[in-house]
């Protein structure tokens, strides 16, 4: 667990890597189907520049898409008082503040790294926690920016929607065809660029969705050891997961992420479920209480 920081950034040089390798050998199969080697550099740099936008704004964009709205002190003193004594406790900065206006309980946070860290939760959960759970749900959250969880995540975010972008670049050019005659003479590049168009975004979403299970498990056990007392975070999980609420801007893009999975209720959303069971989180919650 205290490994987790040099992990996470060793992580994300090799994501980086194998993004530009990914993106590269798509845009190579792309360039070579179509006999366009000249637009190879240019998709490429389209890639590059695109993941950096999304990256260096996908605090922004996330908070966006959910609808929430910063909050100073004096709008909401305890639920900021918290966020700021768990900061100091844990070495913080201390990170904006937001509230999103959906009865359904859940909070996440979002940024590229604690100094821009941002922390959200839902006008729900304040409804529902009482303060010991609330903490416990603040503390998770504020491991996760403690970690550098919200920097890998940006990271994958980013990174996952361009390559969906360009397998479906790469999908319809390839539907689209060529010159029959040059067509004819990159069977197996127009076969292998359908193939990686329709697998990219897959595996993509796999490798997005495995990460933020095990960043999960790492963010109770870190929360807890904040405030000392892994019970309060597995009362408010229960809780959360008792409410079985889908939020109303939550998408399969934001979800991974939520503390707990804001698509359940809708059909087909357990095939964008980021997040472990919460039984399973909280029965390990409660074998942490048990060895204090």
């Amino acid at each position: 667990m205290y490994t987790q920081i040099a992990t996470n950034k060793r992580r994300s040089v090799f994501l980086l890597i194998g993004f530009v390798l990914f993106v590269g050998g798509l845009d190579y199969l792309l360039s070579r189907a179509f006999h366009q080697p000249a637009a190879f550099v240019p998709i490429l740099i389209f890639a590059i520049i695109y993941a950096a936008i999304s990256f260096f704004f996908s605090a922004k964009i996330a908070l966006t898409m959910s609808g929430a709205k910063e909050i100073a002190k004096a709008d909401a003193p305890e639920l900021y008082r918290l966020v700021e004594n768990l900061s100091i406790a844990g070495g913080l900065p201390m990170p904006k503040v937001y509230i999103v206006d959906d009865p359904a309980p859940n909070a996440f946070a979002t940024g590229r790294d604690p100094e821009h860290a941002v922390v959200a939760v839902t006008s729900g959960i304040l409804q529902v926690l009482n303060k010991t759970e609330l903490e416990g749900v603040l503390a998770h959250e504020l491991s996760h920016v403690g970690n550098y969880d919200i920097r890998f995540m940006a990271l994958v975010v980013a990174l996952v929607s361009v390559v969906s972008v360009i397998a479906d670049l790469l999908l319809r050019l390839s539907f689209w065809g060529g010159d029959d005659e040059e067509a004819g003479n990159n069977q197996l590049f127009l076969i292998l660029s359908i193939v990686g168009a329709i697998l990219a975004p897959i595996a993509a979403a796999m490798i997005q969705f495995a990460v933020s299970r095990q960043r999960e498990y790492l963010a109770d056990a870190s929360g807890a050891l904040l405030t000392r007392y892994p019970e309060g975070l597995a009362l408010a999980l229960e809780k959360i997961s008792s409410a079985d609420l889908p939020m109303k801007h939550a998408n399969s893009a934001t979800a991974p992420l939520y503390i707990s999975n804001p698509l359940k209720g809708r059909s087909f959303a357990g095939l964008f479920n980021t997040h472990p069971p919460i039984e399973e989180r909280v029965r390990r919650l409660r074998e942490m209480e048990t060895k204090q």
